[in-house]
């Protein structure tokens, strides 16, 4: 095959393999790093300490208790609403709230990995019940002795956290992501490593796919700034867009990290490589460049007569 030609077609299959990259890495972490709970867990655990989550915390548990007090209380027991709300925020800031966010939060991704991975007949939403931190805020609150806290109601009270509309797409979607998490990395690395063996001139291919997978790490961290942008546009007005973008950064922290990786080793591998044929390319253009040619030979003397 003609050097031309394999260049060519090694380019070709090293490009592919960058465009694979950033995607391999996307598919691996939503499929590996958002599906375990554990490290789900490990990953919001530190928002609890965060002021605008339990800001935003507080006022949906606040709005549900008030609205139940209100339901079910006299006009004499009126003024336990704001006093309710302020035991909450309060509550927010102890050591028992972060017990109770990081257990709700587990409930509530083992829900959903239930309803993606095993329970395939479901149908309705998925949901997460705050019963138990109302009951945590109520008992706070009998401690204390606020008057009318044996009153306050802890219902299940199911919040939807996924519509049931929704469901069978992420279950599809979640299906992709895991066939994607482990075709796409080994896609990328056998185009990678084929067009490398393909090339004729390595050196300056190696250099090329430095600077693609450099390329794809950029775009990757893009997508993550893009894709944040949209996801709180969309979000609706009633939902704590501050606590929504702490989430949203303490869940992607993983594939950020990822995307600079790739583009540090990237480039590193690209300047490398492209020094490391410095010498070689010098030694080329002297031998282009050609010697001077030698001294012309003296004429002989001629015979003496």
């Amino acid at each position: 095959m003609p050097h031309r030609t394999r260049n060519a077609l090694a380019a070709a299959l090293l490009a592919l393999a960058c465009l694979l990259t950033p995607c391999a890495v996307l598919a691996a972490w939503a499929a590996h790093d958002l599906a375990d709970t554990t490290r789900y867990v490990r990953t919001v655990a530190p928002l609890a300490t965060d002021p605008n989550v339990r800001d935003a915390v507080a006022d949906a548990v606040g709005d549900q208790v008030v609205r139940e007090l209100d339901a079910r209380t006299t006009d004499s027991a009126a003024p336990l609403g704001p006093f309710a709300r302020d035991a909450i925020h309060s509550f927010t800031r102890t050591d028992a709230f972060r017990t109770a966010w990081e257990a709700g939060n587990r409930a509530v991704h083992a829900a959903l990995l239930h309803a993606l991975r095993d329970d395939v007949s479901a149908r309705g939403p998925v949901t997460v019940d705050l019963a138990p931190v109302t009951a945590q805020v109520k008992q706070r609150l009998e401690a204390d002795r606020m008057p009318y806290a044996h009153r306050i109601p802890v219902q299940h009270t199911e919040v939807p956290v996924v519509p049931a509309d929704e469901v069978a797409g992420l279950r599809r979607g979640y299906r992709l992501l895991e066939a994607a998490a482990l075709w796409l990395p080994l896609t990328a690395v056998t185009l990678a490593v084929t067009g490398v063996a393909l090339a004729a001139a390595r050196r300056r291919v190696l250099t090329a796919a430095g600077l693609g997978t450099a390329l794809g790490g950029a775009l990757l961290a893009l997508a993550v700034t893009v894709g944040r942008r949209l996801t709180l546009a969309d979000l609706p007005d009633a939902v704590h867009r501050p606590a929504a973008a702490a989430v949203y950064d303490a869940l992607t922290a993983t594939l950020r990290t990822a995307s600079w990786l790739l583009l540090a080793v990237g480039a590193a591998a690209a300047l490398l490589t492209w020094l490391s044929g410095v010498p070689a390319r010098r030694r080329d253009r002297l031998r282009t460049a050609g010697t001077p040619d030698p001294a012309p030979a003296p004429a002989p003397t001629g015979a003496r007569t």
